[in-house]
């Protein structure tokens, strides 16, 4: 790891160079000040996508739809593994049916759908929701 990462904020999409020994602490946006790294999912639409898959700090996608059961019974366990993983991967939600748009331009043809993002390619996908040590077993297997 290098001494620091580049982080997309989750609130203004600003690119924040943060140590990699603040990782732990909570550091904020140069821009709005708000906490670049969260310990919960935040929302992700078609105008943010761009510059969230950006980093070096991998971006996990939910794409969901709230009429979709086995989405609404994953939400919780995207919210536990959001904070066991902070510092280390940032996890976002994507309404398909509000960004129709970005869902088929990311080739969605199932949800919930995962798809894993790291300096702006997809490195991993995974469609249907995990327990949350599989969950957490998969990225471990993609590295995080």
């Amino acid at each position: 790891m290098s001494d620091s990462l580049v982080i997309p904020c989750p609130h203004c999409g600003t690119l924040n160079r943060v140590p990699t020994a603040r990782l732990r602490e909570q550091p904020n946006c140069g821009r709005c000040k708000n906490s670049v790294l969260m310990d919960k999912p935040f929302t992700l639409n078609q105008d943010g996508f761009a510059a969230q898959i950006k980093g070096d700090l991998p971006l996990l996608l939910d794409v969901w739809a709230s009429w979709c059961g086995p989405c609404r019974a994953f939400a919780p366990v995207f919210e536990q593994a959001a904070s066991q993983l902070r510092g280390r991967c940032r996890l976002a939600k994507l309404d398909s049916e509000a960004n129709g748009q970005l869902s088929t331009q990311l080739g969605i043809r199932s949800i919930p759908s995962l798809i894993l993002f790291r300096n702006g390619r997809e490195i991993a996908r995974q469609s249907g929701a995990l327990p949350l040590p599989q969950l957490l077993a998969w990225l471990n297997g993609q590295g995080i």
